[in-house]
């Protein structure tokens, strides 16, 4: 069982409300983002669990300077030798800070840079549901994300809080197949996951989350494509769209 100690969301909120004080670009990634985004939804702990944390590589110098300030520690010879795309911090607590820079490199890349404009102490919702549906392995924690993240905020053009903007899920899925192709499939998957698990959905859920997923099918099939994604769509899954991230060594 995990206790309060074992929640990383506290350090992490205050570290990223530091650097924005301090004018800096840092924004709360994965699991910990979709939480401050659907607060009333019960988490998911474990221990030893880790902070993602996001930032703009013009300024990641700064953003890494402001961390060592703030107690945490840096892997220098990881920094040296990635710091253009990922930085590796221990927190004074003793977790680990992974720091991404301008892009998520998983599945496929996701270029969040426009993300990082918002006032927010997360990536826009859109961003960070789409960090999730790029992956083409599901685990049980990404499709709890996805699932809150579906149930907590509304797809849509606008509204007057959080919601996963259909505009920008669209200019991702229409601009390269393969990211049309995991996320598509990812929402697809999200009925049988569901009825195979429906203590995924939480409790107290504003939305309905496979009426939204199916707002998302729909919004992929009819966004424009590009050049790009039409001549790779005539590959199809012939040739493997995706892929498999391995555990970068710290």
């Amino acid at each position: 069982m995990s206790s309060p100690e074992d929640d990383p969301l506290p350090e992490a909120v205050m570290l990223v409300e530091g650097a924005v004080a301090a004018g800096l670009k840092l924004r709360l990634l994965g699991g910990l983002g979709v939480r401050v985004l659907c607060p009333d939804f019960p988490p998911r702990l474990r221990a030893g669990q880790d902070m993602d944390l996001a930032c703009a590589g013009k300024r990641r110098r700064d953003v890494a300077a402001y961390l060592e300030k703030s107690g945490c520690v840096p892997d220098k010879m990881f920094n040296n030798l990635n710091g253009d795309r990922q930085m590796y911090f221990i927190a004074p607590s003793g977790r680990p800070i992974d720091v991404m820079v301008d892009r998520l490199v998983m599945c496929h890349t996701l270029d969040f840079r426009s993300s990082l404009g918002n006032s927010s102490l997360t990536l826009d919702p859109a961003d960070l549901l789409l960090s999730k549906l790029q992956i083409f392995e599901l685990n049980a924690k990404d499709v709890h994300d996805i699932t809150h993240l579906l149930s907590g905020l509304p797809v849509g053009d606008g509204s007057s809080g959080p919601f996963i903007d259909v505009a920008r899920f669209r200019e991702v899925v229409g601009a390269d197949w393969g990211w049309w192709r995991t996320s598509t499939g990812s929402l697809e998957k999200l009925p049988g996951l569901l009825a195979e698990n429906p203590a995924l959905v939480p409790p107290d859920a504003r939305f309905d989350p496979l009426t939204q997923a199916t707002l998302l099918l729909d919004a992929a099939a009819s966004a424009p494509k590009s050049m790009k994604w039409k001549l790779r769509a005539n590959v199809g899954d012939r040739v493997r769209w995706y892929e498999l991230p391995e555990e970068v060594a710290h």
